[in-house]
């Protein structure tokens, strides 16, 4: 499952041909408006294992991380129009919104600058982005959800990071998949910014006003947090669904090696962020065959293989994939059409 894209790459790299450009002098920033959860500081560190060993084989000159004291959209604006003053050659970005960025990225564009945004992408259209199918992963909570409770009832729903493009296009698919399962109705909503602690004292907060709860559709990071304050509150435990943080899954096993405890598991691998580095290595390198929007699965794990990954993920990190240039070369074929 997390060798994603690397049947055919050899193929893909011969199709492509050489080298146009020579990228060793190129300087490429990461701009980052959050670092708050698991999944944004392994995201981190899948950038860092990535480039440090690109800038160390002199395929890039830098590739220096940015992230913001705030999760405001002002404060990476301005960080991004450093960017540009400061002469990068490329900047990748996890932005804190999908258009209020799009002024600072078109700037960026006009000084000659490639933008590639992922996680939270931007709809300025020079940009690139690599995107994932985040409202399919919504919906398929439900649908999961529906085997495992399929008599249907109450369902809480904890959201993510407000305003980013992930946690409207993963609460879109929510809403659908709950529109295809009348037999599930939304009875509360909170905010979790997908940390498990933020998201532990909002579900506390909210617990003594909800009716029974059948289960807690979310966005990852948050699912061990929710079962913990179910079980201070001395509530039924709920089907959860999880987000592939090392936490939510020893929670699982520790439950399914109880009872048998059924559900499922899903989210962006955090080492994305390698992935759109290569992505903005390959336009600087020359390519003109690389599509705006590149398309990547999420990584999700069910009942039969969560317990396989579990020891691979770090106490505290999450499930991953560094990507390699051969990936990302693999990956822009697949996208082309």
């Amino acid at each position: 499952m997390k060798k994603l894209f690397v049947l055919g790459a050899l193929a893909a790299m011969l199709a492509s041909g050489t080298a146009l450009a020579d990228t060793s002098g190129k300087k490429i920033a990461f701009s980052n408006n959050y670092a708050g959860n698991s999944w944004r500081q392994a995201m981190l560190d899948s950038y860092g294992i990535v480039t440090k060993k690109a800038v160390a084989d002199k395929i890039v000159g830098a590739a220096d991380i940015f992230t913001t004291a705030d999760k405001e959209v002002p404060t990476q604006a301005a960080q991004v129009q450093n960017l540009i003053l400061q002469g990068y050659d490329a900047i990748v970005i996890n932005a804190a919104s999908p258009d209020a960025l799009n002024g600072a990225i078109k700037q960026a564009c006009d000084a000659g600058i490639t933008v590639v945004s992922f996680d939270g992408t931007v709809t300025e259209p020079c940009a690139y982005r690599v995107v994932v199918d985040f409202k399919d992963m919504g919906k398929q909570e439900v649908e999961q959800m529906a085997k495992f409770q399929p008599k249907g009832g109450n369902l809480l729903e904890i959201r993510g990071l407000a305003g980013t493009s992930i946690d409207d296009a993963i609460h879109a698919g929510i809403l659908e998949g709950v529109a295809a399962h009348p037999e599930f109705k939304i009875v509360g909503s909170v905010t979790g910014d997908w940390d498990q602690t933020t998201a532990q004292k909002a579900v506390a907060t909210i617990l003594p006003s909800l009716p029974d709860i059948v289960g807690i559709v979310d966005q990852g990071g948050d699912g061990y947090g929710a079962a913990q304050a179910f079980a201070a509150a001395g509530k039924p435990r709920p089907t959860i669904i999880m987000g592939n943080r090392q936490d939510e899954l020893q929670w699982w096993k520790e439950q399914k090696d109880k009872d048998g405890y059924k559900t499922w598991s899903a989210s962006i691998a955090p080492g994305v962020s390698s992935l759109a580095f290569w992505v903005a290595q390959q336009v600087l390198d020359g390519r003109t065959d690389i599509p705006h929007d590149l398309l990547v699965p999420y990584l999700a794990f069910t009942q039969d293989d969560f317990e396989a990954e579990l020891p691979k993920i770090v106490k505290g990190g999450v499930a991953s994939h560094e990507y390699t240039q051969e990936d990302a070369i693999a990956a822009i074929k697949a996208n082309i059409k």
